[in-house]
């Protein structure tokens, strides 16, 4: 195992595994990040850029100690999407982000995934009562951050853009 996988805890759920991005991952993560349902997390994207977007999460794991998980079926290990911590230029702080798959949506799966990310988070990183950046047109994502007992904060700019910031409650540690 290389050491930068071994940086990248792994966290199960009933359903899922949350882990480092593998290398099978590449085919489910580029038609991802083809679609127009990539729009909200910075696509649609190149194969070349989907590819660059697998790498990522070893980056940001190594150099800030947290970041993206792949979410896998924890049966199959058929990549279902990403969740995790994410802080870069432009950010006012952590944030908690999440997306799914076409195959995926509408299972609970994004829920049980972020839900399990922001835990980890509260609990080992001392992240607890994370924002979500959420575009304003993308009310299932919004729906999903109330599900998990968010509130809608305030209106901001992120990334030249507005956005709805959604504030996670915090964890009982």
């Amino acid at each position: 195992m290389s050491t930068l996988i071994a940086q990248i805890p792994v966290i199960e759920t009933e359903r899922l595994r949350l882990r480092a991005p593998k290398l099978a991952d590449l085919e489910a993560l580029t038609a991802f990040f083809a679609s127009p349902r990539s729009e909200m997390v910075g696509g649609p994207l190149s194969a070349l850029e989907a590819h660059r977007k697998l790498l990522t999460p070893f980056g940001a794991w190594s150099l800030r100690g947290h970041g993206m998980w792949h979410v896998a079926n924890k049966d199959t290990d058929a990549y279902l999407g990403t969740t995790g911590v994410s802080f870069g230029p432009g950010w006012h702080e952590e944030e908690l982000g999440w997306s799914v798959t076409e195959e995926a949506e509408g299972k609970g799966i994004a829920f049980e995934a972020a839900h399990a990310a922001r835990g980890y988070a509260a609990c080992n990183l001392s992240l607890n009562g994370m924002i979500s950046y959420i575009d304003p047109a993308n009310t299932r994502s919004a729906a999903l951050a109330r599900r998990l007992g968010a509130t809608l904060e305030r209106e901001d700019i992120f990334l030249d853009k507005p956005v709805h910031v959604y504030r996670h409650p915090k964890e009982d540690l």
